[in-house]
């Protein structure tokens, strides 16, 4: 976008907020986090908090006011903290993830829309022009990720509109749970649903596929992914109002509020939900936990008020149709954003020969002919997961094992740059959250060993299981990756650096 188009359109700290929580915050992490391993998830959420999530989102916030000026994001940040091809390799490890994940959600997003028309899941029952519901789902996908595409070239305004949007209702939605539980708190007179013992009630699952120390570390891989997101928004930087005070400021505060929410969330809850009674069924899933105790938190209101238990079930269906039509409207949030600030930092950043034909090109800020061709990709890789059967569906299975560790891995390449970025001289810091080179040093090697003993154990975990098809596949992913990263780049050298 030229200069003259972008003012009076830069973001301001609330949107920027906004759009944060909607790329990071995961609602469906509280109830999911309460399922797995309930109030000992708190203090998961508070240790990966501290040693990854706002230790690195200071990382970005230094990062950002440093190089506000750089339309590259994440990747000029680390060619000039670090050089050209280690930001390439990481960049391009981490927009392959991205594909993925829109593949997934395309399909995925459906559901809390079914949710929000009926209060449950009944997109195995959808069919349109005969065609069964996996198939049905995949048109939807198909159109889905075309409209998107086309409202998100229409630049950065209207993509604004619609995470600001998502924003709101993911807030609206933790109102809910707040102030439900508060309710149902106060009419049963401070009794908890789901018993506090002791101080072991912190300490280990009621689900018994948790109570081992292997299962307690996997909950630990779990709760860091549930921060991630946040250097997506990174190449904002530059579309920010006064971004050197407000990108940093409202990184922060959107930092610590995730982090407060997501501990808090799972304390609220315990209110109004026994984790026994509610969530031991075989038809509760990871899948469908979010809707089952929201239902289950418009139960308990109603039944703590003294309605009949029909008026009572009734409630909880209203309530599970508002957390699917928040849970749709955040992930619409989300989509519009990582449809075009991956790509975007990817583009911007790296010499335009690296790409072939017009795919460099940038038009009204945006770069459409490159979002078009990601727009024909994830609309083949969904209809091949769709259309091509049992065996497509093993290919995408893998294909997302494929992504786990690669979508990781770049938090290690950003903070891994972090301590050469501080050595830098003669670049302005209007915003500096690690003040001495020791302290710099230490969230480098804290942040960056965080993750890297997520993504060991992540690998390892599988095979422990007998699966060792998957910890391959886990290590293939990153590695397929780098190769392909390497390969474009070292066709660039041959072909214009020498």
């Amino acid at each position: 976008m030229s200069d003259d188009g972008l003012k009076g359109k830069k973001m301001s700290m609330m949107a920027l907020i906004l759009m944060i929580f909607t790329s990071v915050f995961g609602f469906a992490n509280i109830p999911r986090g309460f399922y797995l391993m309930g109030y000992a998830a708190v203090p998961w959420y508070i240790i990966s908090a501290i040693l990854f999530f706002i230790p690195y989102a200071f990382m970005q916030a230094e990062y950002g006011a440093a190089f506000k000026n750089e339309k590259g994001g994440i990747y000029s940040w680390m060619d000039k903290s670090v050089g050209p091809k280690y930001a390439f390799i990481g960049t391009f490890m981490w927009y392959a993830s991205y594909i993925v994940w829109m593949v997934n959600i395309c399909s995925a997003i459906w559901i809390p829309f079914a949710n929000a028309i009926s209060g449950t899941d009944t997109t195995v029952n959808w069919s349109i022009f005969g065609l069964n519901s996996t198939r049905t789902l995949g048109v939807l996908g198909i159109l889905l990720i075309i409209a998107i595409t086309f409202i998100a070239t229409k630049g950065l305004e209207q993509i604004t509109k619609v995470t600001s949007i998502g924003g709101t209702a993911v807030a609206l939605l933790n109102i809910v749970l707040l102030i439900g539980a508060v309710v149902v708190l106060i009419l049963n007179g401070g009794k908890l649903a789901e018993p506090i013992v002791s101080y072991e009630s912190f300490l280990y699952s009621p689900n018994p596929a948790y109570k081992t120390t292997i299962a307690m570390l996997s909950f630990s891989v779990f709760a860091i992914f549930a921060y991630g997101g946040i250097e997506a928004v990174g190449g904002l930087v530059d579309q920010t109002e006064n971004p050197e005070v407000v990108f940093p400021k409202g990184l922060s505060i959107a930092a610590i509020i995730i982090s407060i929410g997501y501990s808090l969330g799972v304390l609220l809850i315990g209110i109004f939900t026994n984790w026994g009674q509610t969530l031991s069924t075989k038809n509760v899933h990871l899948g469908n936990v979010a809707y089952v105790v929201m239902k289950n938190l418009g139960y308990a209101i109603g039944t703590s008020v003294g309605l009949s238990e029909a008026v009572s079930l009734n409630i909880g269906l209203w309530v599970a149709r508002f957390v699917g039509i928040s849970m749709f409207l955040a992930l619409i949030g989300a989509f519009f954003t990582l449809s075009y600030s991956p790509l975007k930092q990817l583009i911007e950043g790296t010499p335009k020969e690296l790409w072939p034909g017009k795919l460099s090109v940038i038009t009204d800020g945006m770069p459409k002919n490159a979002m078009w061709v990601q727009c024909v990709i994830v609309a083949v890789f969904i209809a091949i997961v769709s259309f091509g059967g049992e065996g497509a569906a093993e290919f995408f299975e893998k294909l997302v094992l494929m992504t786990n560790v690669a979508m990781t891995l770049p938090y290690m390449f950003l903070s891994g740059a972090f301590a050469r970025f501080k050595r830098i001289e003669n670049i302005d810091r209007p915003f500096v959250a690690y003040k001495s080179h020791a302290s710099s040093l230490v969230a480098t090697v804290v942040v960056t060993l965080t993750v890297l003993f997520a993504n060991i154990f992540t690998i390892v975990e599988p095979a422990t299981r007998g699966d060792m098809s998957s910890t391959i596949f886990m290590i293939a992913g990153p590695l397929f990756f780098t190769i392909v990263a390497l390969v474009m780049y070292q066709r660039y050298e041959r072909k214009y650096l020498k």
